[in-house]
Protein backbone atom coordinates (compact mmCIF):
# COMPACT_ATOMS: atom_id res chain seq x y z
CA UNK A 1 0.00 0.00 0.00
CA UNK A 2 1.41 3.40 -0.94
CA UNK A 3 1.58 6.33 1.42
CA UNK A 4 -1.00 9.08 0.91
CA UNK A 5 0.02 12.56 -0.18
CA UNK A 6 -1.04 15.99 0.97
CA UNK A 7 0.51 19.05 -0.66
CA UNK A 8 0.31 21.54 2.19
CA UNK A 9 3.97 22.39 2.73
CA UNK A 10 3.52 26.13 2.12
CA UNK A 11 0.18 26.53 3.88
CA UNK A 12 -0.21 28.08 7.34
CA UNK A 13 0.33 25.61 10.18
CA UNK A 14 -2.44 26.41 12.62
CA UNK A 15 -1.24 23.49 14.73
CA UNK A 16 1.56 25.79 15.94
CA UNK A 17 -0.95 27.82 17.97
CA UNK A 18 -0.61 26.72 21.60
CA UNK A 19 -3.56 24.64 22.78
CA UNK A 20 -6.15 26.33 24.95
CA UNK A 21 -5.40 29.94 23.99
CA UNK A 22 -8.08 30.43 21.36
CA UNK A 23 -11.23 29.67 23.42
CA UNK A 24 -10.68 32.64 25.80
CA UNK A 25 -10.04 34.92 22.81
CA UNK A 26 -13.24 33.71 21.16
CA UNK A 27 -15.08 34.24 24.46
CA UNK A 28 -13.89 37.86 24.50
CA UNK A 29 -15.02 38.33 20.89
CA UNK A 30 -18.44 36.89 21.76
CA UNK A 31 -18.65 39.08 24.87
CA UNK A 32 -17.94 42.15 22.72
CA UNK A 33 -20.43 41.08 20.05
CA UNK A 34 -23.16 40.76 22.71
CA UNK A 35 -22.22 43.99 24.49
CA UNK A 36 -21.85 46.19 21.38
CA UNK A 37 -22.78 44.24 18.23
CA UNK A 38 -21.02 41.85 15.92
CA UNK A 39 -18.37 43.65 13.89
CA UNK A 40 -18.81 46.87 15.87
CA UNK A 41 -15.04 47.23 16.22
CA UNK A 42 -14.88 48.19 12.52
CA UNK A 43 -17.10 51.24 13.17
CA UNK A 44 -15.32 52.68 16.22
CA UNK A 45 -14.12 56.25 15.72
CA UNK A 46 -10.33 56.57 16.09
CA UNK A 47 -10.22 52.78 16.34
CA UNK A 48 -6.47 52.45 15.91
CA UNK A 49 -5.70 54.72 18.85
CA UNK A 50 -8.48 53.37 21.02
CA UNK A 51 -7.63 49.68 20.50
CA UNK A 52 -3.93 50.46 20.98
CA UNK A 53 -4.80 52.09 24.31
CA UNK A 54 -7.14 49.24 25.28
CA UNK A 55 -4.51 46.61 24.49
CA UNK A 56 -2.04 48.43 26.72
CA UNK A 57 -4.57 48.76 29.55
CA UNK A 58 -5.17 45.00 29.47
CA UNK A 59 -1.44 44.27 29.27
CA UNK A 60 -0.78 46.64 32.15
CA UNK A 61 -3.51 45.06 34.29
CA UNK A 62 -2.08 41.60 33.60
CA UNK A 63 1.48 42.79 34.23
CA UNK A 64 0.39 44.16 37.59
CA UNK A 65 -1.07 40.84 38.69
CA UNK A 66 -4.71 41.00 37.63
CA UNK A 67 -5.36 37.99 35.42
CA UNK A 68 -9.09 38.37 34.70
CA UNK A 69 -10.93 41.39 33.36
CA UNK A 70 -13.48 42.33 36.05
CA UNK A 71 -16.33 42.94 33.59
CA UNK A 72 -16.04 39.88 31.34
CA UNK A 73 -14.21 37.51 33.67
CA UNK A 74 -11.93 36.59 30.77
CA UNK A 75 -8.14 36.76 30.83
CA UNK A 76 -6.68 40.22 30.24
CA UNK A 77 -4.30 38.74 27.68
CA UNK A 78 -7.28 37.41 25.69
CA UNK A 79 -8.64 40.96 25.63
CA UNK A 80 -5.25 42.31 24.56
CA UNK A 81 -5.05 39.70 21.80
CA UNK A 82 -8.47 40.79 20.51
CA UNK A 83 -7.36 44.43 20.49
CA UNK A 84 -4.19 43.49 18.64
CA UNK A 85 -6.16 41.45 16.09
CA UNK A 86 -8.39 44.47 15.48
CA UNK A 87 -5.33 46.67 15.03
CA UNK A 88 -3.80 44.19 12.63
CA UNK A 89 -7.03 44.00 10.62
CA UNK A 90 -7.29 47.80 10.54
CA UNK A 91 -3.63 48.27 9.65
CA UNK A 92 -3.64 46.70 6.20
CA UNK A 93 -7.12 45.49 5.31
CA UNK A 94 -6.15 43.66 2.13
CA UNK A 95 -3.55 41.63 4.01
CA UNK A 96 -6.03 40.52 6.67
CA UNK A 97 -7.39 38.10 4.12
CA UNK A 98 -4.83 35.44 4.90
CA UNK A 99 -4.25 33.53 1.69
CA UNK A 100 -4.08 29.78 1.79
CA UNK A 101 -0.66 29.93 0.17
CA UNK A 102 2.25 32.18 1.09
CA UNK A 103 2.79 33.60 -2.39
CA UNK A 104 2.15 37.15 -3.50
CA UNK A 105 -1.48 37.86 -4.15
CA UNK A 106 -2.22 40.45 -6.82
CA UNK A 107 -5.29 42.57 -7.29
CA UNK A 108 -7.45 41.46 -10.21
CA UNK A 109 -10.56 43.58 -9.79
CA UNK A 110 -12.64 43.86 -12.93
CA UNK A 111 -13.52 47.37 -14.11
CA UNK A 112 -16.76 48.52 -12.54
CA UNK A 113 -16.78 45.68 -10.02
CA UNK A 114 -17.92 46.77 -6.55
CA UNK A 115 -15.81 44.02 -4.99
CA UNK A 116 -12.01 44.00 -4.91
CA UNK A 117 -10.57 40.68 -6.03
CA UNK A 118 -7.14 39.21 -5.36
CA UNK A 119 -5.61 36.14 -7.02
CA UNK A 120 -2.39 34.18 -6.61
CA UNK A 121 -0.41 33.96 -9.84
CA UNK A 122 1.55 30.92 -8.63
CA UNK A 123 -1.53 28.95 -7.62
CA UNK A 124 -4.02 29.31 -10.49
CA UNK A 125 -6.16 26.55 -9.04
CA UNK A 126 -6.87 28.63 -5.93
CA UNK A 127 -10.05 30.61 -5.77
CA UNK A 128 -9.72 34.35 -5.72
CA UNK A 129 -10.58 36.34 -2.61
CA UNK A 130 -13.12 39.15 -2.94
CA UNK A 131 -14.63 41.64 -0.53
CA UNK A 132 -16.63 44.87 -0.57
CA UNK A 133 -14.85 48.23 -0.35
CA UNK A 134 -16.86 49.06 2.78
CA UNK A 135 -15.16 46.12 4.49
CA UNK A 136 -11.89 48.04 4.17
CA UNK A 137 -13.12 51.13 5.97
CA UNK A 138 -12.01 51.40 9.60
Amino acid sequence: MSEGKKFDGEKPRFSLIPGGVLPPVINVLEFGAKKYSEGNWRQVENARTRYFDAAHRHLDAWWNGESADPESGEHHLAHAICCLMFLMALDEPAKKLVPICKHNWQEATAAGDARRTFVCSKCPSQKSVSFNEEFLQP
